[in-house]
């Protein structure tokens, strides 16, 4: 993303940190005479790996001056990665060889996000591992698929989920006001609000579901699977596109909510101040979570894995770790849809030369909108017309079709509560691989070249 590839004007640098400047100049002066002793033939290639960048003003690179300064740089998850030494900095490849840039997928630590967020689940683990030493070494998960099929824990577990809903519900009516079913299949996204993680791309598809069950007969409205979304995160002060979602979820929340057709079938809760402290509340409460960027934007993601280590699924892009929770998880245990990321190029392409066409699903979504259903619709334009007249840079129409079909699939997998059930034990079963003690023992073999040091034994011990 442009904000992670930080620019900052040579001007700006030069008045605030003149000696840094000095220095940024010194190490790119070395550099540049380095890489035309290995290049001497591509001149151009100066221009384009130089940390100074000849714009107006000069701006320096930020991200170049890292990758000159490191000694490895991680990707941390295995497309991003490939992305990092195939697009951005494939130069630097070049110059520097494949071994300076490797891949460590991210991790999360089992002991805040099972055991202290989840302590029910964390202790029927450990009933069946015979202690919880699987905290510390979580490949010892994979036993726990051995109890897929026992009644007693089957029953344990479900009961754990549903305690968590439980709590969940609770804090939602304390806190939001807003009155919610644990019964109901409850789908999560919270995170950073951003356009490239696309939580306008869920709150369309929960429009989309509203005008879908406006539509139905009272008999048909009986069949379908009820179920609440819940949105959470902060978008950063000067972010007015991120802040108009957030704005959105919240106006669409005020309708669906009250509206007595629908009742319990859909709720709509965006969680004021979202924190960590609440994530742990939230996390194990999940049926369902979304993890849906536009296909190569998202570096890892952390929260997919919280997720799915507290016995929820997940509904996601090829993107991020996403890929890799797959592969261990199985595809059977997880929800994917959407364009992949080697497609997204041609994509933004055919949005401003081709003929695209928006589906007229969405199409129904945005008139809606504009209808003035969800209160004043100026504040949303610049939303719609993103999508609609300036290239849709993040893919939303492209993907919608994709993502409410696979929506469709999770109602009907749902309805199936054992075949469910199945499918959380075996993904929480598979997730030994990403705990943050994996990845640090990776860093240390990897990039730290240390090894570890057992702690000293106690005095008398």
């Amino acid at each position: 993303m442009p904000e992670a590839l930080e620019k900052w004007s040579v001007p700006l640098v030069q008045h605030l940190l003149p000696r840094h400047l000095q220095l940024i100049y010194d190490i790119n002066f070395q550099f540049l005479q380095f890489v035309e002793r290995s290049f001497p033939k591509e001149r151009e290639m100066l221009g384009r790996v130089s940390i100074i960048e000849e714009s107006e003003p000069k701006r320096v690179r930020m991200a170049y001056l890292a990758v000159i300064g490191s000694h490895k740089v991680n990707g941390v998850a295995e497309l991003h990665s490939d992305l990092v030494r195939t697009t951005i900095f494939k130069d630097f490849v070049r110059i520097y060889g494949p071994d300076k840039f490797t891949n460590v997928t991210n991790g999360i630590t089992p002991r805040r996000w099972l055991h202290q967020a989840n302590p029910r689940l964390s202790a029927l683990i450990a009933s069946k591992l015979g202690g919880h030493e699987f905290l510390r070494d979580l490949n010892l998960l994979h036993k726990i698929e051995a109890y897929v099929d026992d009644k007693e824990f089957r029953k344990e577990f479900q009961a754990i989920k549903f305690a968590n809903k439980k709590r969940l519900a609770d804090y939602t009516k304390e806190v939001q006001g807003i009155t919610v079913d644990p019964h109901s299949l409850f789908d999560i996204q919270v995170k950073r609000i951003h356009e490239y993680k696309r939580q306008q791309l869920n709150i369309f598809g929960v429009i989309h579901r509203y005008l879908e069950l406006k539509d139905m007969s009272p008999e048909d409205r009986k069949k379908v699977q009820p179920r609440v979304s819940f949105f959470g995160g902060k978008a950063a002060p000067g972010y007015w596109m991120a802040k108009m979602v957030i704005h959105l979820i919240n106006q669409v929340g005020k309708v669906v909510n009250n509206d007595k057709d629908i009742g319990d079938l859909l709720k709509v809760v965006f969680l004021e101040d979202y924190n960590v402290s609440k994530a742990e509340i939230i996390t194990p409460a999940s049926d369902i979570s979304e993890h849906i960027s536009t296909a190569g934007t998202e570096a890892s993601g952390t929260s997919n894995m919280k997720f799915v280590l507290n016995g929820g699924l997940i509904i996601g892009t090829c993107d991020g770790a996403n890929i890799e929770i797959t592969r261990e998880v199985g595809e059977d245990n997880i929800f994917l849809f959407g364009n992949l990321s080697e497609d997204v190029d041609d994509l933004r392409h055919h949005h401003f030369y081709g003929d695209f066409q928006l589906d007229p699903s969405l199409k129904r979504v945005f008139d809606t909108i504009r209808s003035g259903t969800f209160g004043d619709s100026g504040p949303f334009t610049g939303l719609v017309d993103s999508i609609v007249d300036h290239g849709d840079y993040y893919l939303v129409s492209d993907d919608f079709k994709s993502y409410i079909d696979t929506q469709k699939l999770i109602d009907e997998a749902y309805k199936d509560q054992e075949a469910w059930l199945t499918k959380t034990i075996t993904a929480v079963s598979r997730m030994g691989f990403f705990s943050s003690d994996r990845c640090i023992d990776e860093y240390a073999e990897m990039i730290w070249n240390v090894e570890p040091l057992p702690p000293p034994k106690e005095s008398g011990a």
